[in-house]
């Protein structure tokens, strides 16, 4: 077990996305009883060898922790109406049902609030494919409420903590 993972599919260095992912999983992991310590996968530093056909050490490394977590949450900005491609060339490489027994939290940054179905339309479902349980709504977030984060993941934890907590009760984590 490795407790809460964060997953942040942007392609920039030190995004937004970043900041935000990072933020909500410490916190989240706090309120949850697992730690405010996480795991971070960036994949910015990995893209050039996501598509790549020799081995990288790094991506397999990546998709350890990723198979591995307890709590995977999955960050990215929203590009043409959904996640980045960069997320999804490195959750194309995890295995049928690799994500299986993994408690999974959905997040979308982006800047314009009619994409906000995108986390529940296009992340959500590529999430439960993969055999992660999605227990929550996941988070849509408009970059307008960045400079207020604190108080709209405060709301977000008071909706999806007690449904994470009983999530793992449940057995999705073995």
């Amino acid at each position: 077990m490795s407790g809460v993972v964060t997953l942040v599919g942007n392609p920039r260095e030190g995004s937004r996305t970043l900041s935000v992912a990072v933020e909500a999983a410490e916190t989240l992991g706090e309120r949850i009883g697992l730690g405010r310590s996480t795991e971070l996968v960036d994949l910015s530093a990995l893209g050039p060898h996501l598509l790549s056909t020799t081995p990288s050490a790094g991506v397999e490394v990546a998709a350890e922790l990723v198979h591995g977590a307890d709590v995977l949450l999955v960050a990215s900005p929203t590009y043409k109406g959904t996640y980045t491609g960069l997320l999804k060339a490195f959750l194309d490489r995890l295995p049928s049902g690799g994500l299986a027994g993994t408690v999974a939290l959905p997040l979308l940054v982006m800047g314009d609030p009619r994409h906000a179905l995108a986390v529940e339309v296009h992340l959500r479902p590529l999430l439960v494919e993969l055999g992660a349980t999605v227990p929550t709504p996941g988070l849509a977030l408009v970059e307008s409420d960045i400079p207020r984060l604190g108080e709209v993941l405060s709301g977000w934890y008071d909706r999806v903590a007690p449904q994470v907590v009983a999530a793992l009760r449940e057995g999705a984590v073995a």
